[in-house]
């Protein structure tokens, strides 16, 4: 079994490791990209999803390199392998950048070092965008004598300067326009290179190079490059087959089981509108086949929550929406424009915690896309309820996994009392309630069922764990023994009996005008 790439982007590294490392390959998709006639092509996708792999493969392609391909979709093409000169720009320096000067400073570095290994002066006092114009124009005028190929423009984390100052907005706006002077340098450029691709997480619409490249296309939501990032089904049983049945065996799990266990914590993502299949997060993939260990491990968090933007939403913004049930988002709607109002949606979006569940009629539908990206966001959002640090959040599962119920009742009343007072919603009802609590519980590994239908009635929430499946029943402005009754009237705990797995119904009261947990009783089902 080949190595899998853990730590790296780079498709020359893959390439060329001893031994060479396994590469999912997605070269069908760039050789359509690189052919389809499309100069100008932008793409959006979360963080950690490929993105820096796909770049360093384009510039490998474009660099002739076909001996890097062997074995390839791309090879077995007519592909021309004519070499270019790539003036390949990650912007991810920009992370390490505290002020304004320092950011300048080492765009000039990343542009010098760019330029330098194409064979073009770089200039120390000219602006950045006059060292990159200069560089374009002089290599397309090598390629107008015959002396070579027009360059290929290539952009990875174009948005990453600006998402990390957001903090700081008047910052902010001093990187955005220093980098639309950059990118307008390619405004009335476009016959003098090649291709040119740029990628990023958010889509910042007032950034130039939507302003001023006209002829730029995204291609985010094209079903034709739908699973360009990501792994398909077929991907892992081509690719992984001997590592997932090496740890379902670890797990003691039937290989059906398993992989129902692994699609449930990482696929689950969706980048098409009409057609396409939905792919599974490739780090998190990496990063668990590679251990093969005798449990899944949750990455998403471990590889860098975006905090910088989420930490600029709106609690109240937050806090105001249902993640699972996102409805009637437009095209517009993705977009990101006002630094100074940043909108949940779009943010969730494009970090990576919302995915698309469904398309009609020119209008979105989101969800969560997978259960190891829900347990971070339920932390997430039960930090921002509570207004507390995680360690109280375990706390508060951990009594409920081991049954000290007074301790857990208590907890409950800290959460509620914590919640921003008021409803956006018109009607205040179980549901309200029940997802606080689901983002509690999500956070702590339970599997979370909202709203179960049964033969007889409708749960307001089940939560399964290893130690025992909890089944709540809420009330709004009445006692919680009526809940309780209602539980063990219509027998909610008869399909989750088993005789190694403790069931308990669990009745809890709340008041609709304060918004407060009143009171809760339990009974072992």
């Amino acid at each position: 079994m080949k190595p899998i790439p853990e730590d790296t982007g780079s498709f020359l590294k893959i390439r060329t490791a001893n031994p060479q490392m396994l590469y999912v390959d997605k070269t069908a998709y760039l050789h359509r990209l690189v052919t389809s006639g499309r100069s100008c092509v932008f793409l959006a996708r979360p963080r950690r999803f490929g993105k820096s792999l796909m770049i360093t493969t384009l510039k490998e392609i474009f660099n002739g390199r076909k001996d890097l391909f062997e074995g390839l979709a791309i090879a077995k093409t007519d592909y021309d392998w004519k070499k270019h000169p790539v003036l390949h720009f990650n912007f991810g320096f920009a992370a390490a950048a505290t002020n304004y000067e320092q950011f300048e400073g080492m765009l000039n570095d990343e542009i010098e070092r760019v330029l330098g290994e194409v064979g073009c002066e770089f200039d120390p006092m000219r602006a950045p965008g006059s060292n990159f114009a200069r560089a374009i124009d002089a290599l397309a005028a090598k390629a107008m004598r015959g002396e070579g190929e027009l360059p290929v423009i290539l952009v990875d984390e174009y948005d990453d300067p600006v998402a990390k100052v957001l903090h700081d907005v008047p910052f902010a706006e001093k990187v955005r326009a220093l980098l639309a002077t950059f990118y307008g340098q390619l405004k009335d450029r476009t016959e003098k290179y090649r291709f040119l691709m740029i990628t990023g997480v958010s889509k910042f619409t007032k950034m130039s190079i939507f302003s001023t490249l006209s002829n730029l296309i995204d291609i985010s939501f094209d079903d034709d490059y739908a699973m360009m990032l990501g792994y398909t089904e077929a991907e892992l049983d081509e690719y992984f087959s001997d590592r997932m049945h090496l740890q379902a065996e670890k797990m003691g799990l039937s290989y059906d089981a398993y992989r129902a266990e692994l699609r449930r914590l990482y696929n689950g993502y969706r980048f098409w509108k009409l057609e396409g299949e939905n792919v599974y997060n490739p780090v998190s993939i990496n990063l668990d086949l590679a251990k093969a260990g005798p449990e899944f491990e949750y990455y998403w968090s471990k590889t860098g929550r975006a905090s910088t933007l989420m930490n600029m939403l709106k609690r109240g913004d937050l806090l105001a929406i249902d993640p699972e049930r996102v409805t009637a988002v437009s095209d517009d709607d993705f977009d990101v424009s006002d630094l100074d109002n940043l909108r949940a949606v779009p943010m969730l979006y494009q970090t990576g915690y919302l995915t698309i569940q469904s398309y009609r009629d020119g209008l979105f539908s989101l969800c969560v896309p997978d259960d190891e990206v829900r347990r971070d966001l339920s932390k997430l959002m039960t930090g921002l309820i509570a207004d507390k640090d995680t360690a109280w959040a375990v706390r508060l599962g951990n009594q409920l996994r081991i049954g000290e119920w007074d301790n857990f009742f208590r907890g409950l009343k800290s959460l509620y009392a914590g919640a921003p007072y008021g409803s956006t919603e018109e009607t205040v009802h179980e549901a309200s309630f029940a997802r606080n609590l689901q983002f509690l519980l999500a956070g702590q590994g339970f599997r979370m069922e909202p709203e179960r239908t049964t033969s007889d009635g409708r749960i307001d929430l089940v939560a399964d764990h290893p130690c025992g499946t909890y089944i709540f029943e809420l009330k709004v402005d009445r006692p919680a023994a009526i809940a309780m009754d209602q539980a063990t009237a219509k027998a909610y705990a008869e399909p989750y009996l088993a005789p190694d797995k403790p069931v308990w119904l669990v009745g809890l009261s709340f008041e609709r005008d304060t918004r407060r947990f009143v009171e809760g009783v339990v009974r072992r089902g």
